[in-house]
């Protein structure tokens, strides 16, 4: 009996390893991003990075993170009189920068070289006021210091597409980032970077 249940195993074994190498069993990636705040008017360009993990063929549940630098804005108004022609611009910095983390399923065709998906993620946003040179150093303070800092609720329901010639590829991605705080505020985000299958 024992005989039988050792060749049951090694069959079964040997059916199933190698179909289980031979797919996709999920990426990782890197990427940029573009986040357009909505109540401030401003845009915010960052970096980030990603996992995912198949648990369907079609559907895999994905991990990101990203961190949007202090950006410039311009700033015009008129001087003089009501009516009078003159005006003057102005450059500020923001000195806001933005940690997000987001995680959710992520559903995709089943196309090998191109696949559109959609994905809805949940996770927070923690907006940071900081004159600082951006670092490695300020962005590990951000992360280290989340629970002591005001870190609000994230929806973010995305699509894209991802372009792939064998375990490398590109992915595209356009979502709304929505915060709530006050209610609800939707902001444009747009990511893109190299990805691979392992």
């Amino acid at each position: 009996m024992k005989n039988i249940v050792f060749i049951m195993v090694l069959a079964l074994g040997a059916y199933v390893v190698p179909g289980a190498f031979a797919q996709n069993h999920g990426e990782v990636g890197v990427f940029a991003d573009f986040v357009r705040l909505s109540p401030t008017d401003t845009n915010n360009l960052g970096v980030g990075g990603r996992l995912s993990v198949n648990v369907h063929p079609n559907v895999q549940l994905e991990g990101e993170m990203s961190y949007d630098f202090a950006r410039n804005f311009t700033e015009r108004f008129t001087l003089g009189p009501a009516g009078s022609p003159t005006g003057s611009t102005g450059f500020s910095r923001t000195g806001i920068r933005i940690l997000h983390g987001l995680f959710g399923p992520k559903f995709q065709t089943g196309g090998e070289a191109i696949r559109a998906f959609g994905t809805i993620k949940g996770g927070f946003v923690n907006f940071r006021l900081d004159n600082r040179p951006a670092t490695f150093g300020t962005f590990t303070s951000s992360v280290d210091s989340l629970r002591r800092n005001n870190v609000n609720g994230v929806v973010y329901p995305a699509g894209g597409v991802e372009f792939y010639a064998g375990p490398f590829g590109i992915r595209a991605e356009v979502g709304d980032l929505m915060y709530f705080r006050d209610g609800v505020h939707n902001n444009l985000r747009i990511a893109a970077g190299p990805s691979i299958r392992f």
